[in-house]
């Protein structure tokens, strides 16, 4: 005769659910600091309806993107030879500020082009920064993140 395992009385525990995401409309201020408005800005690129003229300004809308978790725009942005599968959004990390560093290249006559820049964020209520120096290239004349390197 065999023994049955008894069955849980209560549900199993559950992971968290992920933080949903900041939800911006066109008309609220843009997280990459700009003075325009989130659609006039960053929002135009997100969408689809334009393509960052510059690496400082594909690296600016990246910021934004990841301040309302926008995995396809990061994804499409990313060069194929360094793009992972997915972005892994850390759900305690709220991205409060972008300070453009320093600029090399970069413009609509480049096809390479590096950013440095401070992205402050809080993380389970403790405030920091990442500061990175990103390297961008032309791919099919549109430009695309290619890594970086922490300072």
């Amino acid at each position: 005769m065999s023994r049955r395992k008894p069955r849980p009385r209560t549900a199993p525990a559950r992971a968290a659910a992920p933080a949903p995401a900041p939800a911006l409309g066109p008309d609220a201020p843009c997280p990459c600091g700009s003075a325009a408005a989130y659609g006039q800005c960053c929002g135009r690129f997100h969408s689809g309806v334009e393509r960052a003229p510059t690496a400082e300004r594909l690296m600016r809308s990246r910021y934004s993107a990841f301040v309302v978790r926008d995995e396809g725009y990061l994804l499409r942005t990313w060069a194929a030879a360094t793009r992972p599968r997915s972005v892994d959004f850390d759900p305690e990390t709220r991205w409060t500020g972008l300070e453009v560093l320093d600029t090399t290249d970069g413009t609509l006559f480049h096809t390479t082009g590096t950013v440095t820049f401070a992205a402050h964020y809080t993380h389970a209520g403790e405030p920091g920064a990442l500061r990175e120096r990103s390297r961008f290239e032309k791919d099919g004349g549109a430009w695309v993140y290619v890594d970086g390197t922490f300072d």
